[in-house]
């Protein structure tokens, strides 16, 4: 990267400037624009989520400080928050979301080959969702309770890196399960989702499009042991059995055979119970891909320290879509940056270090660089460090 480039420059670079414009001309964004494009407004958005800026008011100081660099940070118009405001109220969030799922595709075919810990050569993605809190006289249009609102994030991450396969953002009203109706199943792919997700109607649809699901069994579940397969105890594997649901409904919603994984988790001292409907897996790999469903809440967790999606810049529907899927865009451009430069530096480090050096002219390999040489391991062995304490 050139050291000739403002750092912020050199990560919006990243974008493909034809596939930008194709998202903006299939929703007419610039349409009869004469000042402050779409492209302007990607760039105040994406700068407030890298810099964790505060409001519109906050964005619009820090960049007319900046005034003299903007140009070369690729800015095109004058910073102006009621301009902002106006963009984010009315321009059509779907740019934003169309951009996005670009940057996703791309970065899942990096991170395709990132080992997941065990043995498993199929796609696995974590189903769950996220909700945000938001005042209901702000926001009539996302009632959640009788006196609250609330948009939720549905979430499905692909366990290969940890990129977001598919988000759907809803008010606080829709239940999680209904995301099954609508979420795209690809054939031969592991499903992994809490027991939100059990409606046995929707997953026998999954089983009849050849797709796997491991979620956890539920103890009002009625049914009858069909055989049983011998287990190895010492890795924590209880039971594997094949059973049918003999219940009423359950028997007429999901009429196939499951599986049914028992193993006893030693660090929190319990027994997890597990259904799923492959018989192929090992049980042990079953339990160990089910583990790793907590990369969903995770990433839920990183998102809300690092981006600003607990917090809105607007008020209406279109302005927090929008903000959420900029803020999706950002998180996905550091994870091919840190990729592409094989750095070994978590998202949080890399994240953090573009928001202090965003203005400044240095390539980002040298930055990222430097991190691992901050703390030399030639200090004096009996010198104790800050924070060791």
């Amino acid at each position: 990267m050139s050291a000739k480039e403002l750092v912020f420059a050199q990560l919006m670079g990243l974008i493909p400037r034809h596939e930008f414009n194709t998202c903006v001309k299939r929703y007419g964004g610039n349409h009869r624009l004469r000042h402050f494009s779409c492209r302007d407004q990607f760039l105040c958005m994406a700068f407030a989520q890298l810099t964790f800026r505060e409001s519109l008011r906050d964005i619009e100081t820090c960049l007319r400080s900046l005034e003299p660099k903007l140009y070369r940070a690729g800015f095109r118009s004058r910073v102006s928050r009621s301009t902002l405001a106006d963009a984010n109220r009315l321009r059509d969030w779907r740019i934003y979301h169309d951009l996005a799922q670009g940057l996703i595709a791309e970065a899942r075919t990096m991170y395709a080959k990132q080992p997941l810990g065990f043995e498993l050569s199929h796609t696995a993605y974590a189903l769950d969702a996220t909700t945000i809190d938001l005042c209901l006289s702000l926001f009539p249009w996302a009632p959640s309770m009788r006196s609250k609102a609330a948009v939720r994030l549905h979430t499905l991450l692909d366990l290969r890196g940890n990129i977001p396969a598919f988000i759907r953002i809803s008010t606080g009203k829709m239940h999680e399960v209904r995301v099954l109706d609508e979420l795209p199943v690809e054939r031969g792919a592991f499903y992994v989702m809490d027991k939100a997700y059990i409606d046995f109607k929707r997953l026998y649809r999954m089983h009849l499009q050849a797709a796997f699901f491991v979620t956890r069994h539920k103890k009002d579940h009625v049914f009858t042991r069909r055989e049983s397969q011998p287990v190895d105890r010492a890795t924590g594997v209880r039971s594997d059995q094949t059973i049918r649901f003999t219940g009423t409904q359950s028997i007429t919603d999901y009429p196939a055979p499951l599986r049914r994984v028992s193993f006893y988790d030693t660090e929190r001292n319990r027994t997890l119970v597990f259904i799923t409907n492959n018989f192929e897996l090992t049980p042990l790999c079953i339990a160990q891909l089910y583990r790793k469903r907590w990369q969903v809440e995770l990433f839920f967790k990183w998102i809300k320290q690092h981006l600003r999606i607990t917090a809105f810049y607007g008020n209406s529907d279109n302005a927090v879509r929008t903000q959420i899927w900029i803020a999706v865009a950002v998180y996905v451009l550091v994870a091919i940056l840190r990729h592409r430069l094989g750095s070994q530096l978590s998202m949080a480090d890399v994240l953090q270090v573009l928001s202090v050096n965003a203005f400044e002219k240095t390539p980002i390999n040298t930055l990222l660089s430097q991190i691992s040489r901050a703390f030399p391991e030639t200090c004096d062995p009996k010198q104790l460090r800050l924070f060791d304490l």
